[in-house]
């Protein structure tokens, strides 16, 4: 097992560190597994997995709620929440440092992807704030990390590639994901509101007092806001309450998002050709590597890595709260060097095993592990959310990284919540109606 493993972590760390594409990797390192140390034909194999990932009905809403956010991203929608909120932030400690997080929240529940959250809202906010006198390094500290919640507030498409491979309820998954992501906002805001009240405010880095603003003013302003809510709440109340699969909602969301763009006066045929294209060729990445995956998840079967490390580890002990520890510093270092969905795609692959002989409920452990995914989108050298931040300010990586460093750091504080408290995570799933 010792040979297999180190032949196995060897050979995958210089494929993807030769620059291969990722789902190769994935391949190669299954084919050199299978050929080399077991009895089975990697071909037959590999021919099955592969039809048997590319036909699954639940894959179709992947392609779907990555072409609404596509959609979305290219409407103005980020202007729109800017406006909206702006007006009613300004007597808030932090004012409107909390458009970042609020702007984050609201856009990754129709966006679904954490790269496109962040430059949407960064390329309207940061401009904005930096005019405005706040703290830029808050400013990118806000943005950075709320962005991350596009992975985790429904519709995630994160979450629908994990149901996927672990057959779990995608349904389930979405309701699970509103508490815990709405529990990190709430932490994020509340950092940002005391570090306002006992340096911010002290030091003249949260901007000027505008709450002067007629209040028919605020109204108008914040009317802008009603179309996205009413997607949102239209999406999330479908799948909840039973009227829709996740599949319905997304195609739904689709037409939604086409009518929502047409009425900000920014939908053409350009813009749909675009749209279509981009979420197509997001698509096709993502299935070809969940299709790679699937196939390395059958050659560890039929190598029994998997089985072996996790009685290896059972026989160690360990409780549960420590093998979350564990597990938890494992994937931040995987984290540092793969994405988010490959990350989740390799870690189902070779530890569902273990995670199975712990009795951890695998609801709660696709949130907690989107969670840490989440964490890796902000964590260098492979963090593409500050890459993003980087494209649009100019700053360095470890001035950014530094800025982040806080809320990663909240985001510990929320999957330890998550491990006390596993009904943050599980109430709303437990109460659907199907």
């Amino acid at each position: 097992m010792l040979t297999l493993s180190l032949a196995t972590i060897l050979t995958l760390a210089l494929l993807l560190g030769s620059g291969v594409w990722i789902a190769f990797a994935l391949i190669g390192t299954a084919w050199i597994a299978l050929a080399f140390f077991s009895s089975f034909e990697p071909g037959p194999i590999l021919a099955s997995d592969f039809w048997g990932a590319s036909y699954g009905w639940d894959l179709t809403a992947l392609p779907m709620f990555i072409w609404m956010g596509e959609i979305l991203f290219r409407s103005g929608l980020a202007d729109n929440m800017f406006r909206g909120l702006s007006p009613w932030l300004n007597r808030v400690p932090g004012r409107l440092l909390h458009t970042n997080i609020i702007g984050s929240g609201m856009f990754a529940a129709v966006c679904g992807s954490s790269a496109a959250t962040c430059a949407t809202v960064g390329k309207m906010t940061l401009p904005e704030l930096e005019r405005r006198g706040y703290d830029s390094n808050m400013a990118i500290g806000t943005l950075a990390s709320a962005s991350t919640l596009g992975l985790l507030i429904p519709p995630s498409i994160v979450l629908i590639v994990y149901g996927v491979v672990t057959e779990q309820s995608i349904s389930r998954l979405f309701m699970a994901g509103i508490g815990p992501g709405l529990m990190i906002l709430a932490l994020f805001m509340s950092y940002l509101v005391v570090w306002s009240l006992f340096r911010g405010n002290r030091l003249g880095l949260t901007g000027q007092d505008e709450s002067g603003l007629p209040l028919a003013k605020k109204l108008h302003q914040t009317l802008e806001l009603v179309p996205i809510l009413l997607l949102i709440g239209g999406i999330i109340v479908s799948i909840y309450g039973g009227l829709a699969s996740p599949t319905e909602a997304a195609a739904v969301g689709v037409v939604l998002s086409m009518l929502i763009a047409r009425w900000n006066g920014s939908f053409d045929a350009a813009i749909f050709r675009d749209s279509l294209f981009a979420a197509v060729r997001t698509a096709c990445m993502i299935a070809f590597i969940i299709a790679a995956a699937s196939f390395l998840t059958s050659a560890m079967g039929f190598t029994q890595v998997p089985m072996q490390l996790a009685r290896a580890i059972g026989e160690m002990g360990l409780s549960p709260t420590m093998l979350l520890i564990a597990l938890t510093l494992l994937l931040l270092v995987m984290g540092c060097f793969l994405d988010g969905i490959s990350l989740i795609l390799l870690v189902t692959a070779i530890i569902m095993p273990l995670v199975n002989a712990a009795g951890f409920d695998l609801i709660w452990f696709g949130i907690y592990l989107v969670i840490v995914v989440e964490m890796s989108q902000i964590t260098p050298p492979v963090g593409f959310n500050l890459f993003v931040i980087q494209g649009l300010t100019g700053k360095d990586i470890l001035t950014i990284t530094r800025a982040t460093l806080p809320f990663f750091l909240l985001m510990l504080v929320a999957i330890a919540l998550m491990h006390l408290f596993p009904g943050i995570a599980l109430y709303l799933p437990q109460t659907m109606t199907r």
